[in-house]
């Protein structure tokens, strides 16, 4: 078997004296879509943060690609789109686009670009406008866009459907199952979870920094006997 992507012993993480994380185990395989559920403050965005190193944990390990997650050439194999994704105002599209893929060490080729934005159904003359006169979901595109041009073998989205129309929201999932068709893999976090159903081969859902539960979608469903993901998922977080 495939050493997994992402790998979590009893990760632990406390914000003052208030646990966040309590000892939680996952592991993320090779080329898996992982949904990641939960209320709120149940930890999601934490546990990314911790994964990606941006801070410290209390307890336990996590490796990524079978390096420690602290270690630089695990984390340059991940392309990463935050919650509350700001990129400077006063750039343009194209110099975000730029700057971005020069960081990862990759040319700025327009006809890929252009390409990109037409996927995500971003006019290409917002290239050209800085980024302050962006609205919502023209901003959550732009991340996208840069994120996918990447090429990383590993995507962590934190709710990246946010501020997204149905139909943008349409061409990412077209964008995903592409890259899920190339053997990339993707960890993701959402409220929405019609969205986990149709985009994740297997969805964890987190509680009180806990996970209260990890397989296909649709288990969750047939575990509670109920036919709405929303029941299910509340009648799991009210399990315990």
């Amino acid at each position: 078997m495939a050493a997994p992507v992402a790998r979590f012993e009893r990760v632990a993480k406390r914000y003052g004296a208030a646990p966040v994380l309590r000892a939680v185990d996952l592991a993320l395989g090779r080329g898996e879509f992982l949904g990641l559920a939960g209320v709120n403050g149940a930890g999601k965005t934490t546990l990314i943060k911790c994964m990606l190193d941006f801070c410290a944990i209390d307890g336990g390990r996590i490796e990524l690609f079978g390096l420690p997650h602290t270690a630089a050439r695990a984390r340059a194999r991940v392309s990463y789109l935050p919650e509350r994704f700001v990129p400077p105002y006063y750039l343009t599209g194209r110099d975000f686009l730029r700057l971005m893929l020069a960081l990862q060490e990759r040319a700025y080729a327009e006809t890929e670009v252009q390409a990109m934005l037409a996927a995500l159904d971003l006019d290409p003359a917002a290239l050209a406008k800085p980024v302050r006169a962006y609205s919502k979901g023209m901003t959550q595109k732009l991340g996208l866009a840069a994120c996918f041009l990447g090429e990383r073998e590993l995507y962590v989205l934190d709710e990246p459907m946010s501020g997204l129309d149905p139909q943008a929201r349409a061409c990412v999932k077209a964008l995903l199952a592409r890259l899920k068709a190339q053997g990339a893999t993707l960890f993701f976090t959402s409220h929405a979870l019609a969205d986990v159903e149709e985009i994740c081969d297997r969805m964890v859902v987190l509680h009180q920094g806990v996970p209260y539960f990890s397989g296909p979608p649709r288990a969750l469903c047939d575990h509670y006997g109920e036919t709405s993901m929303e029941r299910a998922f509340l009648r799991c977080i009210a399990a315990r």
